[in-house]
């Protein structure tokens, strides 16, 4: 048996890997976004003496003073319309008075005519090929032919919980957690539940459902052969033992967030690639230092018993092939999905897009680690709406910048490029592929600003205005007077304005919108309107969504009974006017589960989520109080059924009668 415990916690390991708890990897000593905020606000003379702390909290954005209390009194009022839901924690997910949500796909419903119904006892690699996949994460809605009611659900799958998939592999003697070691067939089930799929799905009488002899109906996983495209593809550093062209890999791995692009394809966002890897490089390998930065090897799977291009000492440059940005043509079922190297190596949170005023597409990217950046990439050629085969490969050819924010309330977005600065052959570049290999040592020259954890980053067309979602970071360690939450546990959300509203600006400014956090705990130093209720307040924002009509949605990662005294959910957050930092609780998950990939459809009559994780811990929470695992389970969510697992879902919210959502 494998000790899977930690501290005597009994966290699993691939919890831990999710949870990105350790202590990053960045070692540079550039600025921290905390301490910018800390001196441009101790600047402006905002922050003086001992009323600083008190001050911070309410002041932290200067749009925050323009919406004070007086002025929500008499003037504007919510965005949303809509009964909140109470916050809270149990076994159930609970959405707003007047709506439904219904179950759309669970892990393992079939997705094809012919594929097997799930049987949690009868698991296999075959049968999980043609069935949903584990941790449903990111979530799009492509329409086809311009039908509200039908189209396609891409869903990433991020991760699997072995300890909540598979039965009789898990044993608790007086509190410590062990798990059976790995084996081949279970490992091969893993790595069938990892990638994505690509469903057919139609309104019929008001509920979707799925089409499932639909003809570009996919799964996509870990062995999906890929292509390997743009500047690095072909580069010596990415060619193994299988693959001496440098341009081919086997599959794709913790896809997080993605995007769907204006022309209508697929976009994954390769994260956390580090837990996949075993094994030591040789000695005074030229990796060494890529790898560390990287977190590689984090060994969270045992997959390299079984597979060699997951063990470093057997393929040194397979994690060179992991890291990017995967682009999936929709419309063609054997079309082979596309590692769009331009776009950088990094752990990729997301990859949302907007098409700017001169018709070049700009895509935001995160990169989700303690003390890692925000990025953005700006395509060469410009996009043609009348013309698909056109932009089928405009993510090969642009340039990728990575931010820096100054404590004026300026930012500036830094090129890149090699032979620019830094990012010369003396620093270890020879070309543009090493610079996009080693994006985050190339933005560490440069001079890019540490942030808090970048995860969703999103574009906003209605105002012009992009919000960075930025989760926590519990390890900065330097507290002053002007930032007292150096111990960020909560998270906030930063605003960008792009110079004259242009996406493709080399500059801009910047505000927080929100220092999240329960904003009747003084210390915490929250910023939410005195109009968001008990319920309404949340921590740990993580991914976001911009509706048709410009609102902004947020979703959490990381709320808890101990923490927040609430699970994860989807909150509506105002953004302009009085309401201005006014949030409301819309929709909340079961215990243990993260909230992910929220998606609108374009008619707003429908909310797509995904309910990641569930009943992955239950340790905090009064109602159950000890490790959850297949067997002893702290919810059996959405099926409670003895015979059934545990299962992450997607899930459809809609209008009881139909209609837009709030």
């Amino acid at each position: 048996m494998s000790d899977d415990s930690t501290a005597g916690n009994g966290i699993f390991r691939t919890t831990r890997l999710e949870e990105a708890d350790g202590p990053g990897t960045n070692p540079t000593e550039n600025r921290t976004m905390g301490e910018i905020i800390a001196a441009r606000f101790s600047r402006r003379g905002f922050l003086r003496g001992a009323m600083a702390t008190a001050a911070i909290t309410a002041t932290v954005s200067p749009m925050a003073l323009m919406a004070a209390d007086e002025a929500r009194a008499s003037e504007g009022k919510s965005a949303f319309d809509f009964p909140e839901v109470t916050a809270g924690v149990d076994a159930d997910h609970h959405v707003a008075e007047g709506y439904d949500a219904d179950v759309l796909f669970r892990w393992g419903d079939k997705l094809f005519a012919d594929a097997p119904e799930f049987d949690p006892l009868k698991q296999s690699e075959a049968a999980q090929q043609r069935q949903f996949g584990y941790n449903n994460d990111f979530v799009g809605f492509i329409p086809l032919d311009g039908a509200d009611d039908h189209g396609l659900l891409v869903v990433n799958h991020e991760y699997t919980n072995e300890h909540l998939m598979f039965p009789g592999i898990v044993t608790v003697k007086e509190a410590k957690v062990e798990v059976a070691p790995a084996t081949e067939d279970r490992v091969n089930i893993e790595m069938a539940a990892h990638g994505g799929t690509i469903v057919e799905i139609r309104k019929v009488d008001g509920k979707w459902q799925p089409v499932l002899d639909g003809r570009l109906n996919r799964r996509i996983t870990s062995k999906t052969e890929m292509t390997l495209s743009g500047p690095a593809a072909g580069h010596d550093r990415l060619k193994t033992g299988a693959d001496a062209t440098g341009t081919r890999v086997l599959g794709t791995v913790n896809n997080c967030a993605g995007g769907v692009t204006p022309w209508g394809t697929y976009i994954m966002a390769e994260e956390n690639i580090h837990g996949y890897f075993k094994g030591t490089l040789p000695e005074g390998h030229a990796e060494t230092a890529n790898y560390k930065r990287m977190g590689v090897p984090g060994g969270s799977y045992d997959w390299a018993d079984f597979h060699d291009r997951f063990d470093l000492a057997k393929e040194p440059n397979e994690p060179n092939r992991f890291g990017w940005v995967v682009e999936v043509d929709v419309m063609d079922p054997n079309a082979m999905p596309k590692k769009r190297t331009a776009l950088g190596r990094f752990k990729h949170e997301g990859a949302e897009s907007i098409v700017a005023p001169d018709g070049r597409v700009v895509f935001y990217l995160g990169d989700d680690e303690r003390f890692d950046y925000v990025y953005k990439f700006v395509t060469a050629g410009k996009y043609n709406p009348d013309d698909r085969a056109a932009n089928m490969d405009l993510l090969d050819e642009g340039t990728l910048y990575v931010a820096r924010f100054d404590e004026d309330g300026s930012m500036q977005w830094l090129p890149l490029v090699h032979g620019e600065g830094p990012l010369t052959t003396d620093n270890g570049f020879a070309g543009q592929a090493d610079v996009l290999i080693e994006t985050r040592r190339a933005a560490d020259l440069l001079g890019a600003t540490p942030m808090d954890r970048p995860e969703d980053i999103q574009p906003n067309g209605t105002n012009g205005r992009v919000y960075v979602m930025l989760t926590n970071n519990t390890k900065r360690k330097e507290p002053n007077a002007a930032n007292p939450r150096v111990d960020n546990a909560f998270g906030h959300i930063v605003e960008i304005h792009e110079n004259d509203g242009d996406f493709t600006a080399e500059a801009g400014k910047w505000e927080i919108l929100l220092k999240c956090g329960d904003p009747s705990v003084a210390e915490v130093g929250a910023t939410f309107s005195t109009e968001t209720s008990v319920n309404g307040w949340f921590g740990m924002p993580d991914n976001c969504a911009v509706d048709a009509d410009g609102r902004l949605w947020v979703s959490t990662d990381g709320n808890s009974p101990s923490d927040t005294g609430r699970t994860d959910g989807l909150w509506a957050v105002d953004t302009e006017g009085a309401a201005r930092g006014t949030s409301k609780l819309f929709y909340r998950v079961p215990v243990g589960a993260e909230m992910c990939g929220p998606c609108p459809s374009p008619d707003m009559t429908t909310f797509f989520v995904a309910v990641q994780h569930p009943g992955d811990g239950g340790e905090d929470w009064e109602g159950f109080g000890r490790p959850s695992y297949y067997e002893d389970l702290s919810t059996r969510w959405p099926d409670f059924r003895d015979d059934m697992p545990v299962r992450p879902a997607v899930v459809a919210i809609t209008r009881k009668g139909g209609g837009k959502i709030a």
